[in-house]
């Protein structure tokens, strides 16, 4: 396929100046009088530099690889539609849908822009972490970061000793069962060839207690709504999870609250604190300004 530059420019800049800084979390400001988005916000939210983002509005640049136009699509909350659109006109195959995309709907991420001070992540459905707010970050720890079979947090439940750490050893054997279970139900959906059975094949080869419980074929166990925590920095926390899914792409919203008045809940906003301030010390890095790299 050959990429339309001239469709391109034209689609990406319709959508920036549709976008107001509220519609993808951003704040306003007293003294703004551009029409929708400034180009330096949506690279910032596309994780590229200004300058390589204003190449593509100006048609110019290289073409812009698969991920790039991914991480454009994301950054501008456009619709699986609209998505597909952009990759056709910057040359690509548009990506599969369904439960194997890591495409977040725009509305799922509308309510995740507005959950900044509560923790609260976006995953798949076999437990890869696409979004985290600060809180969740300093609740889990950036779960993002993993490549591989590892981004699967049920995958690192059974190979990665320091997954456990948080939870209360009392605990470790429910959810432990809960993983294997939910494992076996979506490699039942999803079939020979689906990640389900890629991270199942491998666990069958790298953990002895998954082969244990697979052998069992149980399915229906759930993890509980009432989450127990041994925080290292605020201690013990008792945390509600509720779940927001999108039925469409399997992303699940999770959001982790507090029984207000609690010794739960002061702790929960020590956490809030604590992921503000960490996310203001992080160092900005290279932009990859000639390159358009991904940050």
């Amino acid at each position: 396929m050959v990429i339309d530059r001239a469709g391109l420019a034209g689609f990406l800049r319709g959508r920036r100046e549709s976008l107001q800084p509220e519609d993808v979390g951003l704040p306003r400001g007293s003294r703004r009088r551009t029409a929708g988005l400034r180009r330096e916000e949506v690279a910032g939210l596309c994780h590229m530099s200004t300058d390589y983002y204003t190449r593509l509005e100006r048609e110019r640049g290289p073409q812009p690889s698969a991920q790039m136009i991914a991480s454009i699509a994301q950054g501008l909350h456009l619709s699986l539609d609209e998505r597909d659109h952009l990759f056709r006109l910057a040359g690509h195959q548009s990506p599969p849908r369904g439960a194997a995309s890591e495409h977040i709907s725009p509305g799922l991420l509308r309510i995740f822009d507005r959950l900044g001070d509560t923790p609260a992540e976006i995953v798949t459905e076999v437990g890869d972490t696409l979004r985290q707010t600060a809180p969740a970050i300093a609740l889990h720890g950036d779960a993002t970061r993993y490549t591989g079979p590892a981004r699967s947090r049920g995958y690192r439940w059974f190979t990665d000793p320091s997954e456990r750490e948080l939870r209360l050893p009392e605990d470790h054997a429910h959810m432990s069962r809960t993983y294997a279970a939910g494992l076996r139900a979506l490699l039942a959906m999803r079939g020979p060839g689906s990640r389900a059975a890629y991270l199942a094949d491998r666990l069958l080869e790298e953990s002895e207690e998954f082969r244990s419980l697979w052998e069992v074929h149980e399915v229906g166990i759930h993890l509980d709504e009432l989450k127990r925590y041994q925080h290292p920095e605020v201690g013990r926390l008792e945390l509600n999870c509720q779940a927001l899914v999108d039925s469409h792409q399997g992303h699940r919203l999770m959001v982790y609250t507090a029984v207000p008045g609690t010794e739960s809940h002061e702790k929960l906003e020590m956490l809030a604190v604590i992921g503000a301030q960490s996310l203001y010390r992080t160092p900005s890095g290279a932009t990859g300004a000639d390159s358009g790299g991904l940050r």
